[in-house]
């Protein structure tokens, strides 16, 4: 299975090249974006966040603002009040707990306000190298298409993940399937299987045809 796992994802991988929408080159800008990603699409915090750091642009300023005035800069994504006390919340623990320098480990960085596992995945993959399995919701649905977990949690499909996929792979999972999974693995749609490059390692079924001209 290790070896149909690689042949997908190096498919995938040749296919989407890109690095990933949220990965914006810091720890700093890359947790924050991921962060605010959450039930928002990534253009959507793209489009807002270079005013939003010229506002912002160090923890200090975010942790000695309000949640308030923090919410009036990203009011246009979703759950934008919840996730102004967070980045306040975080940038004060980054402050006072780390030395204004986003932790390295999956230990220390879901003890930060708003950063759970998927968030903390993208940071420790993107910036620090450190390989890592971010599950969102196109990797959780299209490990379910591709048979490779079953698991009805994102914690659960990660650790299947973890056991299938070679740990040289796992950055390149949420990487293409993100990519994969709005292009042609699609959720709120029928998948385009007819367009799909792996779909003979894909047992979902029934696939579906191109449409009629």
């Amino acid at each position: 299975m290790k070896n149909e796992t690689s042949q997908v994802l190096r498919i995938l991988s040749k296919r989407y090249p890109q690095k990933g929408d949220m990965d914006l080159g810091t720890p700093e800008d890359t947790i924050l974006g991921v962060l605010m990603s959450a039930r928002t699409t990534d253009v959507q915090v793209l489009k807002i966040f270079p005013s939003f750091r010229k506002k912002y642009p160090t923890w200090k300023k975010l942790a000695a603002a309000s949640p308030a005035e923090i919410a009036q800069s990203i009011n246009t994504i979703g759950l934008y009040i919840s996730k102004a006390k967070a980045i306040n919340g975080l940038a004060k623990k980054i402050l006072n707990e780390f030395d204004g320098k986003v932790p390295q480990t999956m230990e220390e960085l879901v003890t930060l306000p708003g950063v759970g596992r998927k968030t903390a995945s993208c940071v420790l993959a993107y910036c620090f190298h450190v390989p890592a399995i971010a599950v969102d919701t196109h990797v959780f649905r299209i490990a379910h298409r591709l048979g490779w977990s079953k698991g009805k949690t994102p914690e659960r499909v990660e650790q299947d993940l973890r056991k299938l996929v070679a740990e040289k792979e796992w950055m390149d999972i949420n990487r293409t399937f993100v990519r994969f999974g709005r292009e042609i693995c699609t959720g709120a749609r029928a998948p385009r299987c007819w367009m799909c490059p792996v779909a003979k390692w894909c047992p979902y079924s029934p696939k579906t045809s191109a449409p009629s001209a």
